[in-house]
């Protein structure tokens, strides 16, 4: 800045700079209006295609849930194209990888959403990413669908619904409350073992829900971390331990290697998890003959169709990948019609006419449950419990709250 013209220049670059950063951080308010009464902010639709975004895990830790999503999406999208797209136009899908870090999803967000211009984000697919995106997809106004980001916090906090914040799933507390339901009147379990993961939002939030719900008694609780290993010492513990169930908050990758080592100790009673058991790389890590006599909360299942559309649904996603779907596939798939039903809805694929849309969605009928969106943007649906021998599902049982 060597001449006073030039800093008078860069000071009005400055203010015109933060005046906008100002007007784009502040709290989501459903978009301003103009004399006519139209809606202004979001991302507007614009061209011939419907741009949408995905933010999904597909490298790193959790890659199986993005990887999975990622199917589901496509499929949808496959079909929604074929039949003429949505109020005439295409679905184009912008995909990213946020490579199972929170902040590289909180950036992926931020990239989609101002740079890409989508009008929509499906994912990520843990809670701890989808929390890290949200204040993002808040400032740009531009509605997030996480088909597994179950922590409540996602769509409520602070006493205040997240306007931009949507699921497919169910959320943790919802999913606790089912497992300590089943726990004790399904599996007769009076005494209960939590092992948990102490560095996941996840877990935290499922083992509180649990806590408050079970009738019976709690005889220990102890606690893991991501990437943790060696479970042998713990696991000796609750070996010690008069129990009848050990449940176990967490993902896939630590969950697979506790069934493991807990079945090698001589560990048999029932070991049950929520949705983060999902994932076919939990059985191949625990063996399958180490998975009998566990059991999970799943979104969906064909031994225990919610609706006529499963049938379908399943026959398509056999022929184009070759293998039967899983709940995350089937969430992400219900993700992207659901997206669809709230422009069509709105008549409208803007950015604040899908929130809007998304936010009044009654009655709309997926492959995972029929969805009518509470008023903290939770779908109201009934869960499945799903049991594991020998590591294939051998019964579904659905369990409202």
């Amino acid at each position: 800045m060597k001449e006073r013209k030039i800093m008078k220049k860069k000071f009005a670059f400055l203010f015109a700079s933060l005046f906008l950063l100002t007007a784009c951080s502040a709290g989501p308010t459903g978009g301003s209006t103009d004399g006519s009464g139209a809606a202004e902010g979001g991302n507007k639709q614009e061209g011939d295609t419907i741009k949408i975004g995905t933010n999904l895990e597909l490298s790193g830790a959790v890659a199986a849930y993005g990887t999975a999503e990622k199917e589901g999406i496509d499929l949808a999208v496959e079909e929604i194209n074929a039949a003429g797209g949505i109020l005439g136009k295409q679905i184009e899908i912008i995909s990213k990888d946020n490579k199972s870090d929170n902040n590289e999803a909180a950036t992926v967000a931020a990239n989609l959403a101002t740079n890409d211009k989508v009008v929509a984000i499906i994912g990520p697919a843990t809670s701890g990413a989808t929390k890290a995106a949200l204040p993002n997809v808040t400032r740009a106004q531009v509605p997030m669908v996480t088909p597994s980001g179950t922590d409540d916090a996602i769509t409520y906090t602070s006493g205040k619904v997240q306007e931009f914040a949507f699921r497919s799933c169910f959320q943790d507390s919802f999913q606790g409350t089912i497992l300590a339901k089943y726990a004790a009147e399904n599996l007769d379990a009076s005494k209960a073992v939590i092992l948990g993961d102490n560095s996941s939002d996840y877990a935290i939030g499922l083992t509180e829900a649990f806590k408050e719900s079970y009738p019976g008694e709690i005889v220990l609780e102890d606690n893991f971390t991501e990437g943790d290993k060696d479970f042998q010492a713990v696991l000796t513990r609750i070996k010690d331990v008069d129990f009848d169930v050990l449940f176990i908050p967490g993902y896939y990758t630590e969950a697979g290697l506790i069934i493991k080592q807990a079945r090698e100790l001589g560990i048999d009673q029932a070991i049950i998890g929520a949705d983060g058991f999902g994932d076919e790389k939990m059985v191949q890590t625990a063996g399958a003959e180490n998975v009998s006599n566990v059991y999970y909360t799943g979104h969906f299942s064909t031994k225990a169709p919610a609706n006529d559309k499963v049938e379908p649904f399943v026959a398509a996603f056999n022929e184009k990948y070759g293998k039967e779907p899983s709940a995350f596939n089937a969430l992400a798939y219900d993700a992207v019609y659901m997206i669809k039903q709230a422009i069509e809805d709105q008549n409208s694929a803007d950015s604040l006419a899908i929130a809007a849309g998304l936010s009044e969605l009654k009655d709309f009928v997926g492959v995972t449950g029929e969805i009518t969106m509470d008023e903290n943007h939770n779908p109201e649906k009934s869960a499945v419990v799903l049991g594991l021998t020998d590591g294939k599902e051998t019964s579904a049982d659905t369990v409202e709250p």
